[in-house]
């Protein structure tokens, strides 16, 4: 059995990999290669066990997550992957965030203009860095707005990704319309239960990424963005109708119907419209897991 440490994930698995990797599995997810039985959650979101089994080879994995918002790390986690007679145990924690950025990557890279420049990211805590990372290994950005309620944890974390992306202009803010008026890409990486900013806030043309509701009674978009965007994309359809809060509110208010809803792994083999505003959500399912963990296997 290998057991494996977030530095072994880090250093077997750089972010350009994961992007490939999960942008693969959700190929694989839409020919309908993957077993994924519904994530089971306990204690009101804060114990997740998710699970996944890829019929070609015959390889699972299991993940089970602690989450506590009020503490740091917010996600504990372990990851099992068993196939080919062998068995991998690894942090689980490094491998949730790494495969989120890298899900993020490829709807960037499916949804946002190929000549974006600016990023904009609201949050601070332990998905942001993955965010910025996955975004960077699929445009050319040279400004990123790093967006957080504290200002010494936006500057903190802004000279920690200068320091990793010499290359790029970071700099710190604490107002999320400023940070947005003059935007090509967002990433939400928070745990608000309220809209991070209004539609009217935001450039004609923009492409958002929004990976920090999980829960029902969370939101991070407005539902007017979610009404009037070119292309709404879900990691799964039936995930996001379960857990994601602004999907939930807007198609419970009639403003949005469910068939405006496209799945990434659909869209990844036929790209949808990428006029005006774009818009990503997940929620995570267990297949990206699996994309980390076979890649790590390989490592």
């Amino acid at each position: 059995m290998k057991v494996l440490s977030a530095e072994d994930v880090r250093r077997l698995v750089p972010m350009s990999t994961a992007v490939d990797a999960v942008r693969d599995a959700f190929r694989e997810l839409a020919a309908g290669n993957f077993v994924l039985p519904p994530r089971q959650i306990f204690g009101d979101g804060t114990v997740l066990v998710m699970s996944a089994y890829h019929t070609p080879t015959g390889t699972a994995v299991v993940k089970k997550i602690g989450i506590a918002l009020d503490q740091v790390p917010a996600i504990r986690a372990t990851v099992i992957w068993t196939g080919d007679g062998e068995q991998l145990v690894a942090d689980g924690g490094s491998i949730t965030t790494l495969r989120t950025g890298a899900v993020v990557g490829v709807a960037t890279d499916l949804l946002a203009h190929a000549d974006a420049a600016r990023l904009t990211l609201i949050g601070t805590g332990a998905q942001a860095a993955d965010q910025v990372r996955a975004v960077l290994a699929v445009r050319r950005i040279a400004d990123t707005t790093v967006t957080g309620r504290s200002a010494d944890r936006a500057a903190a974390l802004a000279r920690q990704l200068s320091d990793e992306f010499p290359d790029v202009k970071f700099t710190p803010s604490t107002s999320i319309d400023e940070a947005i008026a003059d935007t090509d890409i967002i990433c939400c990486a928070t745990s608000s239960t309220t809209p991070l900013f209004d539609a009217d806030a935001l450039p004609a043309t923009v492409h958002v990424n929004a990976i920090g509701a999980f829960r029902p009674t969370m939101r991070e978009l407005p539902r007017n963005l979610l009404t009037t965007a070119s292309t709404v994309v879900v990691d799964q359809r039936e995930a996001a109708l379960e857990e994601s809060g602004e999907i939930i509110d807007a198609i419970n208010s009639g403003a949005l119907p469910e068939t405006a809803l496209v799945e990434l792994g659909s869209a990844l083999t036929t790209p949808p419209l990428r006029e005006g505003r774009t818009v990503f959500k997940s929620v995570g399912v267990g297949a990206q897991d699996w994309a980390i963990a076979a890649a790590l296997t390989r490592g």
